[in-house]
């Protein structure tokens, strides 16, 4: 009789199939719980730059560009409107102080002149007219009162005499009262004189000192305008060289009208246009280097223009010490200006990947140099060399500096020789 085979439920192959589906399954999820899903990219090291971060001093500056100008410029402008009459001489030559530069024609000036100076004339004249009339009016008085005097002198002596007969009963009485009121009406009219002779001094004393101070007034009048007359000859206000002059032959001039320049060639300064944005940082003294002909040299800024203008303000800077040989009016220079005191700082060298990552982010390399790995940062002060680094770095890490953009949103980078 035969005996019926039961069928195996978990035959050996069945048991290894599921047994190697579940060893799959159990390295799918390790993976996915402990292993590392990050984006890698491939980069070849050639390609990229490397910087090691180091502590050192750090001296915040920024750079501006600035142009070379005399230490001194002064401007000449019209004192009087006119028309250009001659020219002595071109710009770009060199002048001496007072040299004539321009000549100025104004008729109108010349016709204010000859009527003031006939003005002056008939004043000079009248003054000496009053004073002539004084003289003649202080002799008829004075011949007045000579006669005034005269007469009371004789009329004196005649009533002493009448007094003398009257009291031997010589004369009547009658005639001693009138040789007496007429002695008394000469000295009253004698009185008289001399307080018009005193008045009549003082009237024309201070008619005479009317007449001079409008004679003094007059004249400086006229000296101002023969001033103006002079100011129709332009003059080189200093020694230097005459670096512009706006003017040609028959042209008219505005008074205030701006004639040109002269720079006084003893030295130079260095004027340079700053970013609005740093105006609060920039003060007297501070200082400044830049590069000429293989040397350094310093600056130093003088003064500060507050008044912004397209976003950026003006400062003049001085050197110190000697200037640069060969140095020109005009010239560009690049400056480091200083912003700051020396300072003890973390530093990471600038570079490419600032334009990415906005400075909140790295690829920092590992110990071994193979791969380098995204790591948040904070980066505080810069100049153009270098980054203060604030948090996310120490010293001798090694950071790719170059440019970012062809590695995407990569989470670590796998570095290939």
């Amino acid at each position: 009789m035969d005996r019926q085979i039961q069928k195996k439920k978990w035959p050996p192959k069945r048991i290894a199939l599921f047994a190697g589906g579940g060893l799959f399954f159990l390295f799918v999820i390790y993976s996915f719980i402990f292993g590392d899903s990050s984006s890698k990219l491939n980069v070849e090291t050639e390609k990229i730059t490397i910087a090691t971060v180091a502590r050192g001093p750090f001296q915040e500056f920024i750079p501006v560009t600035g142009s070379v100008l005399p230490i001194k410029t002064i401007y000449i402008d019209a004192i009087e409107g006119g028309r250009v009459e001659k020219k002595f001489i071109e710009a770009g030559a060199f002048v001496k102080e007072n040299d004539k530069i321009l000549q100025l024609a104004n008729t109108n000036l010349l016709l204010d002149i000859m009527f003031r100076e006939a003005q002056f004339f008939e004043q000079s004249n009248n003054l000496r007219n009053t004073r002539l009339l004084m003289e003649q009016s202080r002799l008829n008085l004075r011949q007045q009162l000579n006669d005034q005097e005269y007469q009371v002198q004789r009329l004196k002596r005649l009533n002493e005499r009448a007094a003398e007969l009257r009291e031997k009963n010589l004369i009547s009485q009658q005639e001693f009262e009138q040789t007496r009121d007429e002695y008394e009406y000469r000295r009253r009219q004698k009185e008289l004189a001399i307080e018009s002779f005193k008045q009549d001094s003082i009237f024309r004393q201070i008619q005479v000192e009317q007449l001079e101070t409008s004679l003094q007034r007059m004249q400086a009048n006229l000296d101002v305008t023969k001033q103006r007359l002079e100011s129709m000859i332009i003059r080189a206000p200093v020694t230097g060289q005459l670096t512009s002059l706006n003017a040609e032959m028959g042209e008219s001039k505005a008074p205030g009208q701006r004639l040109g320049q002269v720079d006084v060639l003893d030295g130079f300064k260095v004027r340079a246009g700053i970013d609005e944005h740093y105006l609060p940082r920039i003060n007297l003294d501070q200082t400044g280097e830049f590069d000429f002909a293989g040397q350094t040299y310093v600056l130093i800024t003088k003064k500060v223009f507050p008044e912004i203008r397209d976003g950026r303000f003006d400062v003049d800077l001085e050197f110190q010490g000697k200037e640069p040989e060969g140095i020109r009016r005009g010239q560009t220079l690049h400056i480091r200006l200083e912003l700051g005191d020396l300072s003890e700082a973390i530093l990471l060298s600038r570079g490419g990947f600032y334009q990415k990552t906005g400075g909140q982010w790295v690829y920092v390399l590992d110990g071994s140099g193979d791969y380098a790995s995204k790591r948040s940062i904070k980066l505080g002060r810069q100049n153009p060399q270098v980054f203060e680094v604030l948090e996310g770095l120490e010293p001798d890490e090694r950071v790719i500096t170059s440019s970012y953009d062809s590695f995407g949103d990569i989470d670590k980078l796998i570095l290939k020789k």
